[in-house]
């Protein structure tokens, strides 16, 4: 459905990325929050605009679920779901990514995927 006055809207996978120095409830809430924030900045995303979230985690964080975080930040009638990584040899370590689902006028190509910290470099053939 559109938004009066503007171009039809239709549903994308927004990509992002981070790490975390320690595996702490902190550290991973502080991290996870500064990722959706940015990534809704760089995208103009709006809560009304979010379909669903998936959150993944590598091997080495056990401290908490960061779907936990996204509902401290108003996200909690959102659907939220964590797994985990492959444990792949040589893969970022302490590494948490998401894939959000949301309804956007925006292109695919004009989409902006954000990668911090030690996440960066992952995807560095996507716009960031």
């Amino acid at each position: 459905m559109s938004r009066p006055g503007s171009s039809p809207r239709s549903v994308r996978a927004l990509r992002g990325a981070t790490t975390v120095d320690a595996d702490t409830r902190e550290e991973v809430f502080a991290r996870v929050i500064a990722l959706l924030a940015e990534m809704w900045r760089r995208n103009d995303v709006e809560h009304d605009d979010l379909i669903s979230l998936l959150f993944t985690v590598t091997h080495d964080i056990r401290s908490c679920f960061p779907a936990a975080a996204a509902r401290e930040i108003g996200l909690g009638d959102v659907p939220l779901m964590c797994a985990q990584e492959i444990p792949v040899p040589g893969s970022t370590p302490l590494c948490i990514r998401v894939l959000a689902h949301l309804e956007t006028d925006k292109t695919r190509q004009e989409l902006r995927h954000v990668y911090l910290e030690g996440a960066a470099g992952l995807r560095d053939d996507l716009p960031g």
